[in-house]
């Protein structure tokens, strides 16, 4: 059994503990006036799993100076990564967070794609020889000077941000190539724990799987982008083929290589992103490329109980989904 399917079968497992294994039962458990009963509960089990993630990076901590983070898009990556520091600084550790985008290469020395276009998510586009040396120093106990990559610019500035690493001082870094062994080939592996973050839920019902991994992401990213990233919910549904391309190239080969799989799934994540992404996606018009994609996906929510107002208020300030829908306090 692969660590992806232990991670799902786990997950089962507890749906069925509990006694909500279906989306039947998940809509009952709504219709009850549970919403906020599941909520709670669901957060208090993601609370319990950040916890053991740290635990683990404890144990390891001085051999494991390191914790690499990747994950598919809008699996809650940036949430995860600072709950599972937040957790790590409860057992005493002192966790440096440092952008893997940092690293990348001057925009014109970006690779190109088979389209003849910059191809910003290949490995190429990383300065792994830099990072590399940074990394080195780093866990020899030198200081280096951090840099930070200017989007505008296209190149990367150094402003002074220096870094060493003290005793209890852990190294968190997250991005989409953080699991690929050729990012740090001058790394000792066992000097990194490396971490998987995904939306990893599968109920019976309906006419698919409630939570269907790829669905359930781009009805994640729909919902933030349309918010914070002026990105419309048609452009997000005609990107979402590239974006599971670089998936596929870049991140699913090696999610193995992850010391533990992080499962971002709740069970109320669906009925709470049905409130908000269902008027996003009734918006686009029948003559768009995006319309038969945002059918299925209606077609899809149609089986689902949104969850209402009052209950989405009670979503934790630091719960995963509030990077999505806002109001997140991490």
């Amino acid at each position: 059994m692969t660590k992806i399917e232990a991670a799902r079968a786990e997950y089962k497992d507890w749906c069925e503990a509990i006694g909500i294994d279906t989306l039947e039962k998940v809509n009952e458990t709504l219709d009850a006036g549970k919403a906020i009963e599941l909520i709670n509960l669901c957060e208090a089990r993601q609370e319990r799993q950040y916890a053991k993630v740290a635990d683990q990076i404890f144990w390891r901590r001085n051999r494991c100076r390191i914790v690499m983070m990747s994950g598919p898009s809008s699996s809650g990556k940036t949430s995860s990564s600072l709950r599972i520091a937040q957790q790590a600084r409860v057992l005493g550790l002192k966790p440096k967070v440092v952008e893997l985008d940092n690293y990348f290469v001057a925009r014109d020395e970006t690779p190109f794609d088979e389209n003849g276009e910059r191809d910003y998510e290949a490995l190429g586009a990383m300065d792994v020889k830099f990072l590399n040396e940074q990394l080195t120093d780093l866990l020899a106990g030198k200081e280096v000077e951090i840099p930070r990559f200017d989007f505008k610019a296209g190149h990367r500035v150094f402003e002074g941000n220096r870094l060493k690493l003290e005793t209890g001082d852990i190294l968190f870094m997250e991005g989409i190539h953080a699991l690929n062994p050729a990012l740090t080939p001058d790394i000792d592996r066992e000097r990194i724990f490396g971490v998987y973050i995904s939306a990893l839920s599968a109920l019976p019902g309906g006419e698919k799987d409630h939570g269907s991994t790829t669905d359930k992401r781009l009805l994640r990213r729909i919902v933030r982008d349309n918010r914070i990233r002026g990105i419309s919910p048609e452009d997000n549904i005609l990107r979402w083929p590239s974006v599971r391309r670089g998936e596929t190239r870049n991140i699913f080969p090696f999610e193995e290589n992850a010391r533990i799989v992080f499962n971002s799934s709740t069970l109320y994540d669906v009925p709470l992103l049905k409130y908000y992404a269902e008027p996003l996606l009734c918006g686009i018009s029948e003559s768009s490329p995006a319309y038969p994609k945002a059918q299925s996906l209606l077609s899809f929510l149609e089986h689902v109980r949104a969850l209402k107002p009052a209950e989405i208020a009670a979503v934790p300030p630091t719960s995963i989904m509030r990077e999505f829908i806002g109001g997140q306090t991490l």
